[in-house]
């Protein structure tokens, strides 16, 4: 009889909603277990593969915890605000919140047919008023504590998508994520989160989680940890003082020129008049790069003299001052003091300029007056560094930071590259930011109890830069909360990664209307024990959860310092060897493929292909490998059912009482037990998949020959096993060998039984002068002597030592025999 997945899948399915068997008790926390994927953008592409094997292993491991004992949360909601609806709109007239809410519908009744243990009751989206409230709630807690602010400041700037992205969001090649257009740099006044107040905790912080060592890797290079010094720089006949930063104070001798950053104020207050023109030009040349460029160490190295002189401060020195784009406002302090006698890039920039190249740091078995050819970035000995010549300069490194602070001329400094998160979007569909600008109070926060801000619906889609909400007087036309005076609300909305920072919380109590989150239950099902999602946003979602984690654990609302204890990244599944995409045409349905397998065996396949966190490449052959072994699976459940449905088996067998098949097929299942545990457990699904292919080859022809008992005990624990990869097949194949209750409504999990898994005896490879002969099993205490002339005597053997001398015997207990002859 052919599997009937359609009747059964449906059929449990609903089996599982009308008996709650999904239905998490948040009052039993022994053995709570908090398994969390990244939630899904509701697109109009609907799930795709990609959704797919994020989803369908993730809910497999769960399952697997949830019969080892486990209670299981597992929620699903939707990242429902951002770009893609609103370019959509713009494109077809239709309004983003009726397209999100259809593909939100589309995509619940496809969630559901791939028999995931979700809680539908936890359900949440992030673009309704009910859920946005809480992100303006969290921006005033923020303002409140001065970690939301204001500022005019260089942003990247996608001229498509016609609104600003975080640093963060723009591409290595200079390009906008979303849509691959080349970003460039504007001047706008926008918002930030101040997650550079926790710079240091985000940093120590990833010593404690069981992340993968690469996303740990990243964050912490994102961060950027530098230690050294801010030194100060006079410039003559001003009061101003150029401050840098440099993890290099033992070079301080070697400076011959400092750069400011083109956009520095403090160009148009000590430049010369002359040089203003020149300024102006080169500015404006500056702009049209992105950061990507301006940093790049392969580029052409630009930038024009401004007429003014610092002055160092350890030997009076007068140095000229340049602006040049590879200096950045928003990194430091956007000044910088050149050392080209120890810096490649100054090497570069003062090779180009005729600027002096002064050597203070000597190379070992090299002379003070050798010219550098190119730039020493190495230790040695100080040199033109008046009293601290001699001194190595490791040493002075210290020494130098001391002797600056001696002169009141610098002092020791930590800095970090990570910025502060712009979180301004000039777009609608997003959270309204809850600001008002008053022309007599200024910036007035929303006051809470007028919460939410909402958005309208009635609004003008069309990309000019500004924020749509701008020109729709009814919104942005507003009264002061402080003064009663006409004001204008803040037009822009929120990055969408506000709304993932903290949405984990909410999935406990998702309608709770009084606060963001029920506190009582975040305390104690948070930190997310298994969190399951790309690798793409090691330096996006999860630094800005970490964040917004941190500050609500501050506000006495978190009682653990991390959001997600463990994390777990997929591979990507590729078609052909490419990755699928719509404009290739390769993008593989899983729709079609579920009509024609069920989603069962979709699933088995997606897990089977390769290791999860590599992924895999898709084929339609090898699905009907996969289907194959589901219908001989269930063949055998088929037809051994009747005869053990009335069957009691014992929780185990006395192995020494087993013979022949039966001994074979109990060991073979509890060796494949203690396999699968340890596989399922590391998100080795591949490999567990593959344990239990061997065992059914092994075992079904010959489970009609062995007694009822073990034959009920081994179909039990090969279907327990199959259940969280597979599981509407796992209830089906549950009930029919005689179990009443359902299996995810009534866990069950069996002991490996130690005692089985030795082998009784053990195959030695025997050979010939080192060419294998025979392949002979022996008892496991077997010794030496027996193995040796068992071996010799053996026909396959014999006939290649007949009549040969036998120069030499070597034997390794337990693995081979390898007999020398001449």
């Amino acid at each position: 009889m052919r599997y009937p997945f359609t009747e059964i899948e449906s059929r449990w399915q609903e089996y599982w909603e009308n008996n709650n068997v999904n239905k998490t008790d948040f009052s039993d926390t022994a053995e709570k277990l908090y398994t969390l994927v990244m939630f899904i953008y509701p697109s109009g592409a609907k799930l795709h593969c990609g959704h797919w094997y994020n989803y369908g292993p993730t809910d497999s491991w769960a399952r697997y915890k949830k019969l080892r004992g486990y209670n299981v949360f597992e929620p699903m909601g939707y990242d429902a605000f951002g770009l893609p609806a609103e370019n959509y709109a713009i494109k077809t007239g239709v309004h983003p919140q009726d397209s999100t809410m259809t593909n939100i519908a589309d995509i619940r009744t496809q969630l559901k047919r791939i028999g995931c243990m979700y809680d539908w009751d936890a359900e949440l989206m992030t673009c309704v008023p009910e859920y946005y409230k809480w992100n303006q709630w969290l921006f005033l807690q923020l303002y409140k504590k001065s970690l939301a602010y204001r500022k005019n400041a260089p942003v990247n700037w996608c001229p498509s998508c016609q609104t600003v992205l975080a640093n963060e969001q723009v591409q290595p090649d200079g390009t906008c994520e979303r849509c691959g257009t080349t970003v460039i740099q504007k001047n706008l006044t926008q918002w930030f989160f101040k997650i550079t107040d926790y710079a240091e905790e985000l940093l120590s912080g990833l010593e404690t989680i069981n992340w993968p060592e690469k996303t740990k890797l990243m964050q912490r290079n994102w961060i950027g940890k530098s230690q050294g010094a801010e030194i100060y720089f006079n410039v003559e006949g001003s009061d101003e003082k150029i401050t840098v930063f440099t993890t290099r104070p033992d070079t301080i001798y070697g400076v011959t020129y400092v750069v400011l950053a083109p956009e520095h104020p403090l160009v148009e207050k000590i430049a010369s008049p002359e040089n203003h023109e020149a300024i102006r030009i080169y500015r404006e040349a500056a702009a049209k790069l992105n950061e990507i460029d301006r940093t790049s160490t392969v580029r052409e190295k630009t930038g024009v003299p401004i007429g003014a002189m610092a002055v160092n401060p350890v030997n009076g020195e007068k140095i000229p001052v340049w602006i040049a784009d590879y200096a950045l406002l928003s990194y430091g302090t956007g000044c910088v003091m050149a050392v080209p006698g120890h810096d490649e890039r100054d090497f570069e920039f003062a090779k180009k300029f005729n600027l002096p190249i002064r050597k203070v740091i000597l190379q070992k078995g090299t002379e003070e007056s050798d010219e550098l050819t190119a730039a020493y970035t190495e230790t040695g000995v100080m040199v033109n560094s008046a009293e601290f010549n001699g001194t190595s300069s490791d040493e002075f490194k210290t020494q130098s930071i001391y002797h600056l602070e001696k002169l009141n001329a610098g002092k020791k400094r930590t800095t970090y590259r990570l910025r502060d998160w712009l979180i301004s979007r000039q777009r609608y569909w997003g959270t309204p930011i809850p600001v008002v600008h008053c022309p007599v109070c200024g910036e007035v926060p929303v006051p809470e109890d007028q919460l939410p801000v909402e958005l309208p619906y009635d609004i003008e889609f069309k990309p000019t830069g500004e924020s749509p909400l701008a020109s729709h007087h009814g919104y942005i036309n507003t009264k002061c909360p402080k003064c009663g005076t006409d004001a204008k609300r803040d037009p822009d909305t929120m990055d969408t990664f506000v709304d993932s920072s903290w949405y984990y919380f909410r999935y406990l109590d998702p309608k709770i209307a009084n606060k963001a989150f029920n506190t009582e239950l975040g305390n104690k099902w948070t930190p997310v024990d298994m969190y399951v999602g790309g690798a793409e946003h090691a330096t996006m979602h999860l630094l800005y959860a970490r964040f917004i984690h941190k500050f609500l654990r501050d506000l006495g609302m978190a009682g653990s310092d991390e959001p997600f204890q463990t994390l777990r990244h997929q591979g990507t599944i590729t078609n052909n060897g490419a990755k699928m995409s719509k404009s290739k045409g390769n993008v593989v349905n899983p729709d079609e493929f579920i009509v024609k397998y069920g989603s069962d065996v979709f699933r088995l396949y997606l897990m089977f292909m390769g290791p999860y966190d590599m992924g895999g490449d898709w084929s339609d052959k090898g699905i009907t490998g996969t289907d194959r072994f589901m219908q001989r699976s269930f063949d055998m459940v088929s037809e051994h059912a009747d005869s053990v449905r009335a069957v009691s088996a014992p929780a185990k067998f006395d192995i020494a009482q087993l013979q022949g098949a039966e001994k074979n097929i109990y060991r073979k299942l509890n060796q494949t037990l203690k396999k699968y545990e340890v596989e399922l457990e590391h998100f080795r699904f591949n490999t567990a998949i593959a344990a239990l292919m061997e065992l059914l080859n092994e075992i079904k022809e010959s489970l009609g020959g062995v007694s009822p008992e073990l034959r009920k005990y081994t179909l039990e624990r090969y279907i327990q096993m199959f259940a969280p990869l597979a599981p509407h097949f796992g209830e089906e194949a549950w009930a029919m060998v005689g179990n009443d209750i359902s299996l995810f409504q009534k866990p069950v999990w069996s002991q490996v039984d130690e005692s089985a898994l030795a082998e009784d005896t053990i195959l030695y490879a025997v050979q010939v002068n080192g060419k294998l002969r025979a392949t002979i099993p022996f008892a496991v205490e077997a010794g030496e002597d027996e193995v040796k002339s068992v071996s010799k005597a053996d026909e396959r053997v014999a006939k290649f030592i007949a009549g040969k001398e036998i120069v030499k015997e070597i034997f390794v207990k337990g693995k081979i025999l390898n007999i020398v002859v001449r």
